[in-house]
């Protein structure tokens, strides 16, 4: 331990967050597919919205995000009282965890959950605990196994980052059921735009019904706005005051509160994204299958690839010969996945190139 003020107990056995990379090596086109960022960008109408505030960005934003709230309850038919606006949905889990965690309390998260719950639970002093997935899928029976009078805290990313897998509503409800009802269920549902799914709900009904549930989603993926990080919660009541109570005074910026606003009401923009998606995921994973490599099931807009011994590669060799061509993809290894990469659906020419080049890599170039 270096000299000067120590940290609490636990923070310095927190691993850091790694982002996805953004750039690649030489002078080569990059085609970033690290992120799940939307390869169709942000609404026009929410960049013509960021373009005319250049001028006010002296000013404090509306601390209620209001505008952006009222919005975002038009486009859902929501009470525009129970949603909460953060930068990001990152800092909405944050929030969740300093609100009703700390030490000696327990939280829960799947195999291969998103990395920012652990740090998240721990950060508060609380212990993460793991529950196993089956077929890279959260297991309902087993995060029930895991349940104990300690738990305070049970989050669910539904759809998964990085599987791309979800569960059907029915076992959410499930798991509902079997907590107790002081703990808090979170729904973090940043791909739930993307998702095709009859027996999929994204949670609002849930939340609706329920007093310890709460469903998160973010603007940074579907929506095209990573870059303003801008992030909502629908919640109970007592939950949206809690985290009021506790939430920075002006946690989302002037202009994040604006371009939210445009681009959740330019739904013609957002169908845009989406069929794109719907185009390019099939294609993918049907490509990458006859190359020979396992894709697992996705309902996002990003495939997780595997690279099995048999075909003599192996993910870090295939990265590191995508990155020489500009394409960016995510590697796992924080994940516990350090056999399989991450592909973001991206434009029809990062697309083609990335079957390209793993082609050719796989000696199965035509």
């Amino acid at each position: 331990m270096s000299p000067g003020p120590k940290p609490q107990p636990g923070i310095l056995d927190i691993s850091p967050y790694i982002p996805g990379k953004s750039s690649a090596p030489g002078n080569v086109k990059v085609h970033k597919l690290s992120s799940n960022e939307s390869p169709l960008g942000p609404s026009p109408a929410a960049v013509a919205a960021y373009r005319e505030l250049a001028e006010d960005m002296h000013l404090y934003p509306d601390g209620s995000a209001t505008a952006l709230r009222e919005a975002i309850a038009a486009r859902y038919g929501l009470n525009a009282d129970n949603i909460v606006c953060g930068a990001g949905s990152d800092e909405l889990l944050q929030l969740l965890t300093r609100a009703y965690l700390g030490p000696g309390d327990q939280a829960v998260y799947t195999q291969y959950g998103f990395l920012v719950y652990p740090i998240a639970i721990m950060a508060s002093g609380a212990t993460p605990v793991v529950a196993p997935e089956t077929g890279h899928t959260a297991d309902i029976d087993q995060i029930i196994g895991c349940l104990s009078a300690d738990t305070k805290i049970v989050f669910l990313a539904n759809p998964n980052n990085p599987t791309g897998t979800y569960v059907p509503i029915e076992e959410v409800r499930r798991l509902h059921a079997a907590m107790s009802e002081d703990c808090l269920l979170v729904l973090d549902a940043a791909y739930a735009e993307y998702v095709r799914r009859n027996d999929y709900e994204a949670g609002i009904e849930m939340v609706a019904t329920s007093p310890n549930v709460v469903m998160t989603r973010t603007f940074s993926k579907a929506y095209g706005l990573a870059g303003l990080r801008l992030g909502w919660a629908y919640c109970p009541p007592a939950i949206a005051d809690v985290l009021n109570r506790i939430r920075g005074p002006f946690n989302v910026t002037l202009p994040a509160i604006a371009c939210g606003v445009c681009a959740i009401e330019d739904t013609g923009h957002l169908q845009d994204a989406v069929n794109h998606n719907d185009e390019w995921l099939p294609w993918l994973e049907r490509e990458l299958k006859a190359l020979g490599l396992p894709v697992t099931p996705s309902v996002g807009n990003f495939l997780l690839v595997h690279f099995p011994p048999e075909n003599g590669v192996t993910a870090h060799q295939a990265d590191d010969f995508l990155s020489a061509r500009g394409l960016v993809l995510r590697r796992l290894d924080g994940y516990g996945l350090p056999d399989a990469l991450r592909l973001t659906i991206g434009t029809s020419e990062a697309n083609e190139a990335v079957v390209a080049a793993l082609a050719e890599l796989l000696g199965k170039a035509g």
